[in-house]
């Protein structure tokens, strides 16, 4: 009976790719052997494969596969396969040798993720060519509806971007399952020259919306990224007081995720009412501000002109929020600024709402797209 200790052994001469040890040690107990080939280890169930290729251990790999027989498609407990951890991990001759050896292209691990999709995460072009043609799908999804296409532009090399479009020229024309395309995507995680190269050779619609209403124009402000804000204005006419499925706008997003200068480019650059409401209950800036508590947001608002006195549909001031929040900072710097404990159209004071923050209902963070 193999113990767990030589077990562990084992696994640690395979990490460090000492194949003679290993064939040594394989030689000399069968028991460990035995348990080695087949067993599955640690939380996530891998296999003497996953060990091997994820540490880029060609060598150990061909020993395994060609002379102890391991099956190349043993998946651990995610349904994660080889070839998933050797495209994830851009180890290219391991990738190569699994191809060549049968491994299927497209499989599935947990939540639909192909070896290619792994491969994207990664900015390594040559394992995602090799995964192209061997004739891995451009067009499946995963559980979100992530395609390749939408992951390679999450991670926005350029290079990856503009091969895959070559390869395919209509594959960017996907979303996901929230609507969500891959302009989308490179505006949301600030990839200039990514969304250089998606404006000038995609067909993608001026300020088109997920299922929450956010625009690319809106991704890119509310993360602070101000040069594809530019940028989508210039090229692609983006509608800088669009509304999203709440009525807010990007003055408002820009809010609620404190980013400050975005919010001073809105303003001062494009000319955006510092006090524009926003949803139903015709919130400013200012109240989401103190809302999320985010002090030094509310004196960009003050500097920039925000109205101290501006109330929502229930009569609710910004200290109302900031006292619902419990976020002293902020109250302190409202009354400061002449805000008073005055009540909202139900009779209920600012203050009262330390003691009972429930009483306030707003909706949740916009930026929280379902």
């Amino acid at each position: 009976m193999a113990s767990e200790g030589n077990i562990k052994h084992l696994l640690r001469v395979i990490q460090e790719g000492n194949l003679v040890l290993l064939q040594e040690e394989m030689r000399r107990d069968e028991s460990v052997r035995a348990a080695v080939l087949k067993g599955h280890f640690g939380r996530s169930g891998d296999t003497v494969l996953h060990y091997a290729v994820r540490h880029g251990h060609l060598e150990i790999l061909k020993y395994l596969v060609e002379e102890l027989g391991i099956n190349i498609e043993l998946a651990n407990n995610d349904y994660k396969r080889a070839l998933h951890e050797a495209a994830s991990m851009g180890h290219r001759e391991c990738v190569r040798y699994l191809i060549a050896q049968g491994a299927r292209v497209d499989c599935l691990k947990k939540a639909d993720w192909t070896p290619l999709m792994m491969a994207c995460t990664r900015t390594n072009l040559e394992v995602i060519k090799d995964l192209v043609e061997s004739g891995a799908s451009l067009t499946m999804k995963n559980k979100d509806g992530w395609s390749s296409f939408h992951i390679a532009c999450r991670e926005g090399d350029p290079e990856i971007i503009q091969y895959l479009l070559e390869v395919s020229s209509g594959i960017w024309d996907v979303e996901s399952k929230i609507n969500r395309t891959p302009l989308h995507t490179v505006a949301m995680h600030g990839h200039f020259e990514a969304a250089e190269l998606l404006l000038e050779r995609c067909g993608y619609k001026p300020d088109a919306k997920d299922s929450c209403g956010v625009t690319p124009f809106m991704d890119a402000v509310q993360n602070g990224h101000i040069e594809i804000a530019r940028l989508l204005l210039e090229k692609h006419k983006a509608n800088y007081s669009a509304t999203d499925a709440l009525g807010a706008q990007p003055l408002h997003r820009a809010t609620v995720t404190a980013q400050d200068g975005a919010v001073r480019f809105l303003v001062t650059e494009l000319g955006v009412n510092v006090n524009e409401r926003a949803t139903d209950l015709k919130l400013t800036a200012l109240h989401y501000a103190a809302k999320e508590g985010h002090a030094g947001t509310i004196e960009t608002l003050l500097t920039l002109g925000a109205d101290i006195l501006g109330r929502d549909i229930k009569g609710r001031s910004a200290l109302h929020m900031a006292c619902a929040g419990q976020h002293t900072k902020c109250i302190r710097q409202l009354t400061a600024a002449g805000l008073t404990d005055s009540t909202d159209h139900s009779g209920t004071r600012a203050s009262q709402l330390l003691k009972k923050p429930e009483a306030l209902k707003v909706p949740d963070d916009i930026t929280d797209c379902k």
